[in-house]
């Protein structure tokens, strides 16, 4: 069998200017980034037409050790979307090097739905995560020569600075670190630490920019801390603004690649679900909605992470409508779900299916929050059996859910062909039945509530005493009037990672709320949640090498 590298060094990949043809935008317009990659200019974005073009989100149950594929997934079914005659492009994020090169390995799809150069995404591809990383950690180094200097006489208080620096690479040691020491001609000593990047701020605020202005307003609006007497003290107060926003005045633009199948594909931005909105760029998805009749887009891991921050941070702001949302499943994950271990996972157990419909039952509710009824993907594994896939096509159709197999990652785009059929059939009867689960004015407890009962199940809501401050001061500052984007572990619906399944009666408990006031939402912490992951016993760092004629080995 061959591996997902193998399979996208022998695809055929076109030069990039004939994939942009696909989407009517001449060469000249391109900024590209050698043969096969390039940046599309903003001015290609169109406001006027993105009522006209359909935009199918990607989700899935409750992520497992198994994996799900909602990458894969959303390629295949962009190729089965085009081969059935409808013009597609699929919207993703761009990969992190900490999970390429730790344990979760690439993010450009598998199988024979990928989208390539596949070394060239999964490495630096166009140098967007590195300006992020760059933009970051420039207003890091202005914080701490203002602490040295005290230029702006802005008397800040170090205790109260909050803003970290990042890598993007999983690194432990660097998670909590201390600054400044070797005398007063070092700087000031003071505790900080390190995020990797896809959990700056700045990624999130460059996916939900609408322009270049914005997001300058919203460098300069990023929160640092507080001086001494209490004052809130902001980026544009060291005049940090201008110069981050020049660090990211190329990684602003959106990637044009292609699929396997040689259909366009924009990748842009890469924030994490469990802390941030978890969704590519604003930008991305209007650059192609402008250009194409379809946009199939995913939100990272399940409906009530990714899903509902798109649905209620992006779409919101972003004023974007969503016309058909896709829940991927599989015959393991829901076995997982019923309580199998991984290593059994492959063996057939129909009664673990049927108990593992609990957690996708709570996916499909989610969708139906926001007035759509979701199409359920059943991403298909050589172990699955009839028997199993049959319990859930029956329960889908029970509850009155359309149902597909998709074997996209064996079969391409021909894999996907009935799941686009209903997907397409479904966004072109649903023109403006999308709503949002709250309003922004509503007050933060009750919309921390909101999403707490009705998309995690959980029966209450209790905060720490610093929490309770935390709001207080959320209050003092104007900022509740803004979403909320709630961090907790991907790895149940529950804010504990233990609890599988559907759980039920459970008290999400928040410990603090952090302020993200330049990406524009506030963030309440469910949980213990890891910013800078580590590398696992044995990384995948270990298995990729180049040979002499430049060929990599080992990515997947």
């Amino acid at each position: 069998m061959l591996t997902d590298i193998e399979i996208a060094r022998k695809a055929k990949i076109q030069p990039i200017k004939d994939i942009a043809a696909k989407l009517n935008v001449n060469e000249d317009q391109l900024e590209p980034y050698g043969h096969h990659k390039a940046k599309l200019p903003l001015s290609l974005i169109d406001e006027g037409k993105l009522s006209k073009s359909k935009l199918i989100l990607v989700t899935a149950i409750t992520p497992t050790p198994a994996g799900e594929g909602k990458t894969t997934t959303s390629i295949g079914l962009t190729q089965a979307m085009n081969r059935i005659g409808h013009q597609t492009t699929v919207v993703l994020r761009e990969p992190s090097l900490g999970p390429v090169f730790g344990i979760k390995g690439g993010a450009a799809g598998g199988g024979f739905s990928q989208v390539i150069p596949m070394e060239d995404i999964n490495l630096h591809f166009t140098g967007d995560l590195a300006a992020i990383e760059k933009a970051h950690n420039l207003l890091s180094a202005l914080i701490d020569n203002e602490l040295h200097f005290q230029e702006h006489n802005l008397d800040i208080d170090p205790r109260t600075v909050t803003w970290k620096r990042v890598m993007d690479m999983n690194e432990r040691a660097l998670r909590h670190i201390v600054v400044g020491l070797g005398g007063k001609t070092q700087g000031v000593p003071r505790e900080t630490g390190f995020d990797i990047t896809a959990a700056s701020e700045v990624m999130a605020i460059l996916c939900l920019a609408a322009d270049a202005e914005d997001l300058k307003k919203r460098l300069g609006n990023i929160f640092i801390g507080f001086t001494y007497d209490k004052t809130p003290v902001y980026a544009r107060d060291l005049n940090a603004q201008g110069a981050m926003a020049t660090l990211l005045k190329d990684a602003i633009k959106p990637n044009l690649v292609q699929t396997l199948e040689g259909n366009p594909a924009i990748l842009h931005g890469g924030p994490f679900a469990n802390i941030a909105q978890g969704t590519n760029s604003i930008l991305a998805t209007k650059m192609g909605m402008s250009l194409s009749d379809y946009v199939v887009t995913e939100a990272g891991f399940a409906s009530e992470l990714g899903a509902e921050k798109f649905y209620d941070i992006k779409a919101q702001y972003g004023n974007l409508n969503v016309n058909a949302t896709v829940i991927v499943a599989t015959i393991r994950a829901l076995k997982y779900h019923g309580g199998m271990s991984v290593k059994d996972l492959n063996t057939p157990n129909p009664e673990a299916v049927k108990k593992g419909l609990e957690n996708l039952d709570k996916h499909i509710e989610n969708i139906r929050l926001f007035n759509i009824n979701p199409i359920v993907a059943i991403n298909q594994f050589s172990a699955d059996t009839e028997a199993e896939t049959k319990i859930v096509m029956d329960h889908c159709e029970s509850v009155n859910v359309q149902v597909a197999v998709n074997s996209a990652w064996a079969d391409g785009g021909k894999g996907a062909e009935e799941l686009a059929e209903k997907v397409v059939k479904a966004a072109d009867s649903c023109t403006v039945c999308f709503e949002p689960l709250y309003k922004f004015d509503w007050d933060v407890e009750r919309k921390i509530e909101t999403i707490a009962t009705k998309v995690y199940g959980a029966k209450a809501v209790e905060y720490s005493r610093k929490a309770r401050k935390d709001l207080e001061t959320i209050q003092k500052l104007g900022l509740d009037k803004i979403p909320i984007c709630i961090a907790k572990t991907q790895k149940s619906l529950s804010d504990n990672p233990l609890l599988r399944n559907r759980p039920k009666d459970f008290i999400l408990n928040i410990r603090e709320i952090e302020i993200a006031a330049g990406a524009g939402f506030i963030v309440p912490i469910a949980g213990d949640i890891m910013r800078m992951p580590g590398l696992p016993r044995i990384p995948s760092a270990e298995n990729i090498d180049i040979d002499k004629d430049g060929n990599i080995s080992g990515l997947f």
